[in-house]
């Protein structure tokens, strides 16, 4: 191996067959198998069964045919088998992460602040307010979304995320 950063282009290949066939933790399989549906080998260990070498082995339509049916039922048990297990770990990713909120109850009427987001117009600069309002709760629709109403009573067309919201104290 050579040591000087100006030949990175020959260290490449190690560094991406290194990346590839590497378990993840989120899926429990390594890149290389989720695109191929095989584990990496190297070269000299692989037998291709090319069409040559298949009609001199004088190997039957029906014969390949199901090799293949097999070799493709294993690839799908071993797709199941991942997503299977990203599914387990994001619920223990989201149970983790559920810990340590807290939901935020309002009642009708109370009022709240808006937060301002940096792509909003009202976001005029680094000394501009983060916060925008009051307004009064209106009502919870699902997947925590808020209605609001302005001051003067007209319900805010579209809901905000309960995350964006927080209680006024006036």
């Amino acid at each position: 191996m050579v040591d000087n950063h100006n030949q990175w282009h020959e260290k490449l290949p190690f560094a991406l067959l290194g990346y590839g066939t590497i378990v993840r933790t989120s899926t429990g399989a390594t890149p290389y198998m989720l695109v191929y549906g095989t584990e990496a080998v190297i070269s000299a260990e692989v037998e291709i069964p090319f069409l040559i070498i298949i009609q001199e082995a004088k190997i039957s339509d029906v014969e390949r045919i199901r090799s293949r049916y097999e070799h493709l039922a294993i690839t799908n048990g071993k797709t199941m088998n991942v997503v299977c297990h990203g599914q387990l770990y994001q619920n223990k990713m989201s149970k983790a992460f559920n810990k340590r909120v807290r939901p935020q109850q309002f009642a009708q009427g109370q009022l709240v602040l808006k937060q301002i987001f940096p792509h909003q117009d009202e976001a005029k600069g680094k000394f501009s307010p983060n916060w925008q309002g009051p307004y009064m709760f209106y009502r919870v629709l699902t997947g925590g979304a808020l209605i609001l109403v302005e001051m003067d009573g007209d319900i805010c067309p579209k809901p905000m995320n309960s995350n964006a919201i927080k209680r006024c104290y006036i």
